[in-house]
């Protein structure tokens, strides 16, 4: 398998990864099991650090080993290279490398049901629907411009009507008014814009018609046919760290900044907390970030602040 190695597109990565051998539930020794995440460590993946602390991959017989991610990680690329089992990615270049390299790639899971993804712009200059986006510059990260132009697509804007730059994560371009709106989580970039003394809005694609999960989990075909078991403990032992998390989501990331906040520059906003509930078996989701036209309403206490944060609201897994 071939694959892209960067954030504009794959290059050649190294073989898939080789099979673990199973080892019963009931020994004593832990399987080895690596999961891949798609950012730097913050409140995206409580209910992962939470599994963690609580020994609930432990109880499911995983020895998880789990790796950050960042600007430079390409999860896709953990996954076939064999460093992880499977990997947190973003659908559009998982979806991608699917359909335009043949990549043996299977989503067996998805944790943001809603997508946070937005326009944000500052509330003095709003951009607040795809038309408004026309003659404006906004900073979209490579990785996403794909998001942007089947937004545009969908609502009938010309895509050369929009001057698409790259965006480095750092709403400061967009503070000093260098551009006009950029692509990123709604959950946290206006309270970091908050900060600099400006008021920001936004809305979210998935409200214009670009319906698409988040931080979809993915695995290799052949890790699926040889380690579904590992998959479903993981799976398992996810969602109960994940519903721990959304019965309160103050509780543990003040608990984390010696631990798996430490060295990633990021603090714990004192906000006011909007409670969130965990996805239903039915796939009913709990409550929204924004409001009916995706404008952020307000920041969470326990959000992990600095730099660019995507903060999980819900997670739902099927076994594939």
């Amino acid at each position: 398998m071939k694959l892209a190695l960067n954030r504009r597109s794959f290059l050649t990565a190294g073989a898939a990864a080789s099979t673990l051998p199973l080892m019963p539930r009931m020994a004593h020794a832990a399987t080895p099991f690596a999961m891949q995440a798609a950012w730097i460590n913050d409140a995206e993946f409580a209910g992962y650090f939470i599994a963690m602390d609580q020994g609930y991959y432990t109880a499911e017989g995983l020895d998880l080993t789990y790796l950050p991610g960042g600007p430079d990680v390409i999860p896709e690329a953990t996954i076939v290279a064999g460093r992880a089992d499977l990997a947190l990615t973003t659908p559009d270049t998982t979806i991608k490398a699917i359909v335009e390299q043949g990549a043996k790639f299977k989503i067996i899971g998805a944790q943001y049901q809603k997508n946070p993804i937005g326009i944000v712009s500052l509330a003095r200059n709003p951009i607040l629907t795809p038309a408004d986006m026309v003659g404006k510059t906004i900073a979209v990260p490579p990785v996403n411009t794909i998001s942007v132009e089947a937004l545009l697509a969908m609502n009938g804007i010309d895509r050369a009507s929009v001057n698409i730059v790259p965006y480095a994560y750092d709403p400061t371009p967009l503070i000093r008014g260098e551009i006009d709106a950029s692509l990123d989580f709604t959950t946290n970039v206006p309270y970091t814009i908050s900060q600099a003394g400006e008021e920001a809005v936004s809305f979210l694609l998935y409200d214009f018609g670009y319906t698409i999960y988040n931080d979809t989990v993915v695995v290799t075909e052949d890790t699926l046919a040889a380690k579904r078991a590992e998959l479903v403990a993981w799976l398992r032992a996810s969602r109960k760290g994940w519903d721990e998390n959304n019965a309160d989501t103050t509780l543990w990331p003040p608990k984390w900044d010696n631990t798996h906040f430490a060295g990633t520059g990021r603090t714990i906003a004192k906000r006011d907390i909007l409670q969130h509930r965990p996805v239903a078996a039915d796939g009913e989701s709990g409550r929204d970030l924004c409001d009916d036209r995706g404008r952020h309403r307000r920041q969470h206490r326990g959000a992990v602040q600095g730099g660019h944060h995507r903060h999980a609201r819900d997670v739902r897994h099927n076994a594939a």
